[in-house]
């Protein structure tokens, strides 16, 4: 999860970039307190400065939701989130052992 923080100009972008928006986004907690430093994420659902956006982070499936082979890319901005809720884990789940 993180917030849009601003746009990112660039006179010149690898190939596959060609097209694509750039922004500025700061990675938030569970509770949306600032975590680590701001990232570049390419941007798929046209979202904006202030928005509270889903990033994913991980290296094959930020390639795979751009749908480019061959793109070097990390971040992705996937949807803009209207609302979180978290629900902790039950005591008796295999997952949280």
């Amino acid at each position: 999860m993180g917030r849009v923080v601003g746009d990112v100009v660039a006179s010149a972008k690898f190939r596959t970039y060609e097209g694509c928006k750039l922004l500025q986004v700061q990675p938030l907690d569970l509770e949306r307190r600032p975590l680590g430093l701001p990232m570049t994420a390419v941007d798929l659902v046209d979202s904006g400065p202030g928005d509270e956006v889903l990033i994913c982070m991980e290296g094959q499936s930020a390639v795979d939701a751009i749908g480019i082979e061959d793109n070097p890319v990390d971040a992705v901005i996937l949807a803009v989130i209207d609302a979180v809720r978290f629900v902790p884990p039950r005591k008796d789940s295999p997952w949280t052992a």
